[in-house]
């Protein structure tokens, strides 16, 4: 059943390699909405150490999680097995976001083998406590393969699309605050 770690040890570090996706789960402190976003690629998730772990933010429909780590830093990163060997990880922490332009980014790329096209920012968690869970109840599923279409729609985008979304993402959908409006364009904008 359920076992609490001291770390993110090496068979951690396997576990987590081996998903294909992984969730986001955040709220605001007073009140609001509870935001939880899947998340795919599986080269956009690095363990950074034993206690600290990021992965690459994309542009997308919404700035849940940004505002939230604004408001509080509270961040759940939640891993689950959909293969015969059942199993839950849950990362508890504190997180924080790091855009392009801010000098730690060029630190944290290192982790990361590619930079997607439509990189909004690195999300680095500061993980305060990690257990596990059975997931005896969690159905099998076959990876197929990564899904491509948000990578080629970033690939195309014009520089105004990013502009369009950055002003949109302004604020989350309970008002928090989200993205600056000199937020940074992706490498890819304006190809």
């Amino acid at each position: 059943m359920a076992k609490v770690f001291s770390h993110i040890d090496k068979s951690l570090r396997d576990f987590i390699g081996k998903q294909a996706m992984f969730f986001v789960a955040t709220a605001p402190s007073d009140g609001g909405r509870v935001n939880l976003s899947p998340k795919g690629y599986r080269d956009t998730f690095a363990v950074l150490d034993d206690h600290t772990v990021a992965y690459v933010d994309l542009f997308g429909s919404g700035a849940e999680t940004i505002a939230h780590l604004r408001d509080n830093g509270r961040i759940t990163i939640m891993f689950c097995s959909f293969t015969r060997n059942s199993r839950i990880l849950r990362l508890f922490g504190t997180g924080r976001v790091v855009r392009p332009d801010d000098a730690e980014f060029d630190r944290i790329r290192t982790h990361f083998p590619t930079l997607h096209a439509g990189t909004r920012a690195a999300i680095v968690v500061d993980v305060d406590r990690i257990a596990d869970a059975c997931g005896f109840a969690v159905p099998y599923y076959e990876l197929v393969d990564e899904r491509p279409v948000l990578d080629a729609h970033h690939q195309k985008a014009p520089e105004d699309s990013y502009v369009r979304i950055i002003e949109r993402n302004r604020h989350s959908i309970d008002g928090l605050p989200a993205l600056d409006p000199d937020h940074p364009l992706p490498p890819s904008a304006g190809r």
